[in-house]
C-alpha cells in the first residue's frame, strides 16, 4: 500500500495517509491520455464562424441586366458568389459538428494515469482539512503558502462543493478548487500541482475504482 504525508493548514506534518495503488500506481500510457484530452477539447469547441450562401444574402432577385444583347456575360443574380457582396461558396457553417465520443472506462483510466503521475513526481500533497470561515482569498493564499505551493499552478481537490474555498480560489490566477468527483484529465494536466484533502482522497478511492 502506498503512503504519503499529510499536512495541516500551517504546513506542518500531521501524519500519513494510505493511497490505493489502483488509483495512484497504475501503468501510464501517454497515447490514452492524449486521446482523452483531444476529445475533451473537441467537445468544448464552439462553432462560431458562419458564412452566408447565395440564398442567405438579401437582394439579387432581379437580373442585373437582360440576358442578351449587352455584350456582357449573362448573370441571373447580383448575389452570385462571383459578385462582390454575394454569397460564399464552401465557407464555414454553424452546422459543423466537432464532437467526439470516447468510452467512459478509457476516460477513467486516463484520469488515474494522471493521478499516478502527480504522485510519482511529487506533485501531490494532502492536507488534513481545508476550511475557510468566509470567502477571503488572503486566507486561502496563506494556507497555500504554508504548504509551500505559492507561485505554482495548483488544483485543489475537495470532498464536496465548498463555496468559500471555490470563490476564494477564483481570485487567484493559478489556483482552482473543485470537488474531486468532478475531476477531468485536462484540468489536472493544466495544473502542475494537486492538493487534496484527506476526505477527497477517500472519495477518489470510492468514486473511480
Amino acid at each position: 500500500m502506498l503512503k504519503t504525508k499529510v499536512y495541516n493548514s500551517e504546513g506542518k506534518e500531521s501524519g500519513e495517509i494510505k493511497l490505493d495503488p489502483k488509483v495512484f500506481d497504475v501503468e501510464i500510457n501517454p497515447v490514452v491520455v492524449q486521446q482523452v484530452v483531444e476529445t475533451y477539447l473537441a467537445n468544448k469547441r464552439q462553432v462560431l464562424a458562419h458564412t452566408k450562401v447565395m440564398s442567405d444574402v438579401r437582394g439579387g432577385g432581379k437580373k442585373p441586366w437582360r440576358q442578351k444583347g449587352t455584350g456582357r456575360a449573362r448573370h441571373g443574380s447580383s448575389r452570385s458568389p462571383i459578385w462582390k457582396g454575394g454569397g460564399v461558396t464552401f465557407g464555414p457553417r454553424k452546422n459543423r459538428n466537432f464532437t467526439k465520443k470516447i468510452n467512459k472506462k478509457v476516460k477513467i483510466k486516463a484520469l488515474l494515469m494522471v493521478l499516478t503521475d502527480k504522485f510519482q513526481n511529487d506533485k501531490l500533497k494532502v492536507i488534513d482539512n481545508l476550511k475557510l470561515e468566509n470567502r477571503k482569498t488572503k486566507d486561502l493564499l496563506k494556507i497555500i503558502k504554508n504548504i509551500k505551493l505559492e507561485d505554482k499552478k495548483v488544483l485543489i481537490g475537495l470532498e464536496k462543493k465548498d463555496i468559500n474555498i471555490q470563490d476564494s480560489a477564483k481570485n487567484l490566477k493559478d489556483i482552482k478548487a473543485m470537488s474531486s468527483d468532478s475531476f477531468n484529465v485536462y484540468t489536472l494536466l493544466k495544473h502542475e500541482n494537486l492538493l487534496l484533502t484527506k476526505a477527497a482522497v477517500e472519495k477518489i478511492n470510492k468514486h473511480f475504482i
